[in-house]
Parts: C-alpha cells; structure tokens; sequence
C-alpha cells in the first residue's frame, strides 16, 4: 500500500498544474478542452498517476498563458529540458529584433519612448526621454535605471506628475494584475516600494471608470498630457524579447505636441559660436 501512495503522489509538475489552475479559477474540463485532451488524461496528470509528455506539458502551459519563463520552468518540473531560448540583448540572436526597436524608437520622435523588462529595467530609450527624466536625483539614472521606480519615486519624476494619486494607482494596480495571473515575490516587491511613495487617496467612487489617466507632467513650458501605449512581441520564442515592452507616449492634446515638436527643434539645433 505504501508504494502504491507513493507512486500516485502528486509531482511537483503535478502540483504547479493544479495551482496555477485554481488561480485562474478554471475548471478541468475548461483546460483539457483548451489543452486538446481530456478531463480524466487531465486529473491522472494533477494526481501523479500519469505522466504527460513533452508536447502536453507545451499544450498545457499555453492554455494556461504562461509566460515562456513559466513555460520553461513547467517543463524543467516534468523532467524536461527548457524549450526557449533565453537570449542576452545585446546577442546576434535577437539582434534584428532589438535593431528594430531602435528604428521604432527613433520613429516616434518628437515623442518620448522606453523599451523596457519586466520589472521596469530600463533597456533602451529615445532621445525624448529626458523630458520625463528632467530634475530626476542622480542615482535614479544610474545604471541599471528602473522607469517604475523613477516614475513613482518622490526624487524623480513624482514632484512634476500633477495627478500622480490617479496615475499612481493605475501603474500599480497593472503591475498588481500581472503579479496575479504570473506570481513574482519581486515584482511584489516592487509594488510594494511603488505603493509606499504614493500619496493615500480615498477609494474610487461609484463613478469611477478606470485609472488608465492621461499623464499630467509639469514642465518649464507649462503642463503635458501624456497618453502611454505598451507593445509587446505577442510571437517571441526567445525568453528577453517576450518580456520586454515598448512604451510609448503620444500627446492628448496640441499644446502637447506642439511643445515636444518645438522641444526636439531646440535639442537639435546646432550651438552658436562661442
């Protein structure tokens, strides 16, 4: 009796399927439906009495929308090796795709833009960039920047940010949704010193639609209405470029862009004589 206990225990990659299952509140049925199986294959797999292979491992990670790290992660769980690349950035590997970026980056001057990792590591950024970056405390533009925390840091981009409460609280709370569906004890981390510079407000009112504000930042040449968009490499099969994102910030209003026009003239011109 024992080693038949033993040999229908649970295995660890038994174990993550049957969490991160109940973390998305779904049913058996729903994932072996999405993973292409069925439910019993489904409840011999979370009990340890069957043992998937590489390709259900694959098939039930997607369904599950897991990361390619958490993919890779299920997979070294099940005794298998890690089926995507992990690619430093600055590798011929996804070299092409960070060259791409680049141009994208510069294409949407006058108007600032970040790539960025998962935890706000700051990766690659435009000649715009400084305006966000104006007045910030030096150790916030060391390497390695956060953007995260110098958006939110009482040093750095936070005294400028006129409604800093509201777009405080709609970073954080993104940053709380992705920290649910892909727990990451740093990324809590991070919420949680992000959580602590911003100042207390009252619950959002019955009226309430939303945190995704429009950026309120104050600059010498009055005030800018920034709306931000994220863009991420929804096909990557290398482990970086799926973690980064692209954000970029375009103007709400024509006070707004006209300014960043007449800010990035003024940068390129060329100095007078001494």
């Amino acid at each position: 009796m024992a080693t038949t206990a033993a040999a229908a225990a649970p295995t660890p990659f038994a174990r993550e399927v049957r969490r991160r299952r109940a973390l998305r509140r779904m049913s058996q049925l729903e994932l072996a439906t999405l993973a292409g199986t069925t439910q019993r294959h489904l409840s011999f797999i979370e009990s340890g009495r069957s043992a998937p292979g590489r390709a259900m491992v694959v098939r039930l990670s997607e369904s599950l929308g897991l990361t390619l790290r958490e993919r890779n992660s299920m997979l070294l769980s099940a005794g298998y090796a890690p089926a995507y690349a992990e690619s430093p950035a600055e590798s011929a590997a996804i070299g092409p795709a960070m060259e791409a970026l680049r141009s994208i980056l510069t294409g949407h001057l006058p108007y600032p833009a970040v790539v960025a990792g998962p935890r706000g590591e700051l990766v690659l950024a435009n000649a715009a960039f400084g305006v966000l970056t104006e007045g910030a405390a030096a150790h916030l533009l060391a390497p390695p920047v956060n953007v995260l925390r110098l958006a939110l840091h009482p040093e750095g981009m936070a005294p400028r940010v006129a409604n800093l409460a509201a777009w405080g609280r709609h970073i954080t709370e993104s940053l709380r949704a992705r920290a649910t569906a892909h727990p990451d004890p740093e990324l809590d981390e991070l919420i949680a010193e992000l959580t602590g510079h911003l100042p207390a407000a009252p619950p959002p009112g019955p009226d309430h639609l939303g945190f995704a504000v429009p950026l309120r930042l104050r600059t010498d040449g009055g005030e800018l209405r920034l709306l931000t968009t994220l863009t991420s490499f929804a096909t990557a099969v290398d482990v970086t470029l799926a973690e980064l994102h692209l954000e970029a910030f375009l103007p709400a209003d024509a006070a707004t862009a006209d300014h960043l026009r007449r800010r990035a003239a003024a940068t390129a011109r060329p100095a007078g004589p001494a």
